[in-house]
C-alpha cells in the first residue's frame, strides 16, 4: 500500500508542475527526485550504520549504491513506484 502512496503522491506533485507551466517532464523529475534523494539518503544511513561504525567520515563516496544496504523489495520499490508512475504519465501526456 506505502507503494501506492508514494506513487500518487509524486503524481499529484508532478500534475502541479504539468498543469503550472505545461511542462510533465520537469513534474514527473520532481516527484521522482524527492522519493529518489529520500531512499539514497536512508541507504546512507544504513551504510554509516552497518559498515562505518557510526561515522559519516567512514562512507566512502559509493557507499550509498552498495547493493548491501538495499537488501529488500520494499527499498527498491519505495523509488521505483514514483518513477515509473510519473514517467508514465509524462509519456502518456506528451502523446
Amino acid at each position: 500500500m506505502i507503494y501506492l502512496q508514494h506513487a500518487v503522491m509524486a503524481l499529484c506533485a508532478q500534475a502541479a508542475v504539468g498543469l503550472a507551466t505545461g511542462n510533465w517532464w520537469a513534474g514527473a523529475a520532481m516527484g521522482s527526485a524527492y522519493f529518489i534523494g529520500r531512499e539514497v539518503a536512508q541507504a546512507e544511513h544504513r551504510w554509516i550504520e552497518w559498515f562505518g561504525e557510526g561515522r559519516r567520515a567512514n562512507m566512502p563516496h559509493w557507499g550509498r549504491f552498495d547493493l548491501r544496504v538495499w537488501p529488500k523489495l520494499d527499498q527498491w520499490l519505495d523509488w521505483l513506484a514514483p518513477t515509473i508512475a510519473t514517467c508514465a504519465l509524462a509519456t502518456f501526456v506528451n502523446n
